[in-house]
């Protein structure tokens, strides 16, 4: 068994502050991952995989991933749901990992719905 080196602390230290800071509800954005067992079948662990390393990439501090179970539209999976405070939810579809990176840089980065990939924005209203 290898010896736990400061660096290794301080990935765990940083990644627990991480989890903190999540369960006190300072996230900015949540993303969750529809991963029933349509979802999976259709390609969203590649997406869930696809936003983890963007989210290391990013060194992002304040976003929440997470999964959940199937959104009951099975024909369009993958699909993903961006939830921000103050903002109607915005559910993706037909997703790919190269979509859910678009995705990433164009609304949880950079703050705009990424239209050509959006289904609906809040319960009831379609783009």
């Amino acid at each position: 068994m290898s010896k736990i080196k400061p660096e290794d602390l301080d990935k765990i230290g940083e990644k627990i502050k991480r989890t903190m800071l999540l369960r006190e509800g300072s996230c900015r954005v949540k993303i969750i991952v529809h991963m029933g067992t349509c979802g999976i079948a259709a390609g969203a662990r590649n997406v869930m995989k696809a936003l983890m390393d963007e989210i290391e990439k990013a060194e992002s501090k304040d976003i929440l991933l997470t999964i959940s179970s199937c959104a009951g539209l099975c024909s369009s999976e993958p699909m993903i749901t961006i939830e921000e405070k103050d903002k109607p939810a915005v559910k993706y579809v037909e997703l790919t990992a190269e979509k859910a990176k678009a995705i990433f840089a164009g609304h949880v980065l950079g703050g705009k719905i990424v239209n050509e990939y959006a289904l609906a924005a809040g319960s009831e209203r379609t783009l």
